[in-house]
């Protein structure tokens, strides 16, 4: 970490230099770095999906769905609407204080630290990285050395196609990171653990830097009663074991109403099988995880009841596609994270009970629900509190870059994606302006009681 140090310092003062300079401001800036991007990832698709797939063992078309294509409409998005979002806004300015004219100036943070995760490393690398740059900042980009292949080409690849004085990207471990979230940088957006987001919290305290997390939680998905059972259970299990449960807003656990638990469960099965096959290590459909995490999901499913699937391979890192019930609210399996392909389901009699379990962890990423009925629907979003809310589907609320996308106490802390991302890396800047004449003495003592009735009066007008 000392080694690196003094290059951290450089670093930071050269991108201050640069931003400074204001080369990153202008409109057309913008627009070519962002075109840049989508060259990159158009250009360099068979490179991405080939670092995706040593990386985390994407299959091809998840990687291109979940992280090409996504990216390739973030950016069409901001380019889209980046000339709406610089425009200066006027506001309001009340009687007492004209003539005058008040308006917002959205400006740039500065320089910005994007710290990526490895379960989506192209994804949640570039996605802040292109909001941003829309906002016009310098920036720092550190991906996961967890996907060093992708990490790698992020740092060959994207000097070619992007400003190199603007952007720079930095490989390295925890403690280059470490060494990274103590410089003043002017804003720090996190991906990646809670454990580790309150370090980077701590650590950006030192020096006020404002600091966007985006870290997960236990995702609860409700099928109540009224819910069709195979609908429910074919879009939760695409949803659970997409990249092999490794998604920060998967559902975690399913609460399903007693009365339809059994149909529910059946159609689980019939679903899984239908997606990966009667064997899901022979699909090339299916993701594998870590030999850490395999053995971890191993020790998860003890003391549950293993519905299908249940075989680990620590040695491949397969994990089967698992449903488990019998569980409580004790079982190993609800008092962590599982970020795996492990999907308890755990049966509840009333919509209360379910808020109850629910409650465990109150602040989820993610809430999914198939309440069937609008009450029902009302009725849990009014009591379980979540960063967004999935609707008889799964997943779609953080692709939709007109979604704020982000998490609310342990799960997170500010929002990205679309106009947010533009926003979180924004300064909006208040500006009131005045003419010289005419000039309205009443504001300069000495007070008198006829003046101050007046501006009283004047004062009161917008009440």
């Amino acid at each position: 970490m000392e080694s690196f140090e003094p290059y951290a310092v450089s670093l930071l003062r050269e991108l201050q230099a640069v931003y400074t300079s204001g080369r990153t401001r202008s409109v057309e800036w913008r627009r070519k770095q962002l075109d840049a991007l989508w060259r990159f990832l158009v250009e360099r698709e068979p490179d991405i999906l080939a670092a995706l797939a040593a990386d985390v063992g994407k299959p091809e078309h998840e990687a291109w769905f979940t992280e090409v294509s996504y990216l390739r409409h973030e950016i069409s998005y901001a380019l889209r609407h980046l000339e709406k979002w610089v425009r200066t806004r006027h506001v309001w300015t009340p009687l007492v204080y004209q003539p005058a004219s008040s308006y917002v100036v959205p400006e740039p943070c500065g320089v910005v630290l994007v710290l990526s995760a490895w379960n989506y490393p192209m994804q949640l690398a570039l996605a802040p990285v292109i909001a941003a740059i829309a906002a016009g900042n310098c920036l720092v980009l550190k991906p996961s050395e967890q996907a060093p292949v992708t990490s790698t080409l992020l740092a060959t690849a994207l000097p070619a196609y992007l400003d190199r004085d603007t952007v720079r990207v930095v490989e390295g471990g925890a403690d280059v990171a470490a060494t990274l979230v103590s410089q003043p940088f002017d804003h720090i957006f996190y991906t990646g653990s809670r454990d580790v987001g309150r370090k980077v919290l701590q650590a950006a305290a030192g020096h006020l830097v404002p600091v966007t997390l985006e870290l997960g939680g236990k995702n609860p998905c409700i099928v109540d009663k009224g819910a069709d059972p195979e609908v429910a259970a074919r879009r939760i299990a695409w949803a659970k074991f997409i990249n092999a449960g490794q998604t920060c807003i998967a559902p975690d656990y399913v609460l399903v109403h007693r009365e339809i638990e059994a149909l529910f469960l059946e159609a689980l099965k019939v679903a899984l099988q239908g997606m990966y096959g009667p064997d899901a290590s022979l699909s090339p459909e299916y993701g594998r995880v870590s030999s850490c995490d395999a053995e971890r999901m191993g020790a998860l499913m003890e003391g549950c009841r293993i519905v299908t699937g249940g075989q680990v391979d620590t040695n491949s890192g397969y994990v089967d596609p698992t449903v488990l019930s019998g569980v409580s609210v004790a079982s190993p399996v609800m008092r962590e994270e599982i970020f795996g392909p492990l999907l308890p389901v755990i049966p509840f009699s009333s919509p209360q009970e379910a808020v109850t379990i629910a409650a465990e962890d109150p602040s989820p990423l993610a809430l999914y629900l198939f309440p069937g009925s609008r009450q029902l629907e009302q009725y849990y979003m009014q009591h379980i509190r979540s960063g967004g809310v999935g609707i008889n589907d799964l997943l779609f609320q953080a692709a939709i870059p007109s979604l704020p996308f982000g998490g609310i106490g342990h799960s997170g802390m500010g929002r990205y994606h679309g106009k947010a991302g533009f926003d979180i890396f924004s300064h909006e800047r208040s500006v009131h302006k005045k003419g010289v004449f005419p000039e309205n003495r009443l504001r300069y003592p000495p007070m008198g009681a006829f003046r101050f009735r007046l501006l009283q009066a004047l004062f009161g007008l917008w009440k």
